[in-house]
């Protein structure tokens, strides 16, 4: 996945994650809001489609579930690195640590994923690196490595259930065979990643039950 939005100028970005940090979420995060908050150059604007891409809102303008979470300092940096993980994934094949000295190939990328001019492609590098500035990659990794290696097990009597139904019975009772089970999610096209969101928490859930 690479998002195709990007900010025109990054000199805000910083200031309107620290207002996102520290006020309340609002109940629609539009641009009157963003007014309210001090941001009211037209370059701002382009921060609210990008905070859905990101995760942090819904296609309705709605805080998330990840807006809310950004809010607590100590985890900010983490949750912002989950939401580059996913918005920005095609970028971390060019370098899992990108530094500037990858902006080259990072440009590229934009180019030829979205087709976009030098300057587009400048601008959406920009942001990217902008947003890197203030996200924490490697505990994103943590966590998401933390959440997969939590996953519970397929119970033995299940596995002896599947065996039975294909009809294998092994020549020593005792000899246990492994089985490897993938589960195949064929997602809704939508632009609300809060969608995949809530897909990907419901399955969590019912499979720790």
């Amino acid at each position: 996945m690479l998002t195709k939005r990007y900010l025109v100028s990054v000199k805000n970005l910083a200031a309107i994650l620290n207002q996102i940090r520290k006020g309340t979420a609002p109940d629609t995060f539009n641009y009157e809001h963003l007014s309210s908050l001090g941001f009211t150059s037209s370059n701002d604007r382009g921060v609210i489609p990008l905070l859905k891409d990101l995760g942090f809102l819904t296609e309705n303008s709605a805080p998330t579930e990840r807006y809310k979470q950004f809010r607590n300092d100590a985890d900010s940096r983490r949750i912002l690195g989950e939401s580059l993980l996913e918005a920005y994934s095609d970028l971390f094949h060019v370098n899992a640590n990108p530094t500037e000295s990858d902006r080259p190939a990072i440009e590229g990328k934009f180019k030829a994923a979205h087709n976009t001019t030098d300057k587009v492609a400048q601008l959406q590098a920009a942001t990217f690196y902008a947003l890197l500035k203030h996200a924490d990659i490697s505990a994103a990794r943590k966590e998401v490595s933390h959440n997969a290696s939590s996953m519970p097990k397929v119970p033995l009597e299940v596995e002896q259930a599947i065996e039975n139904q294909v009809g294998f019975k092994p020549l020593n009772p005792s000899f246990h065979i492994p089985l490897r089970y993938n589960i195949e999610i064929h997602l809704p096209a939508t632009k609300d990643i809060e969608v995949y969101h809530a897909i990907f928490r419901a399955i969590r859930e019912n499979l720790g039950e």
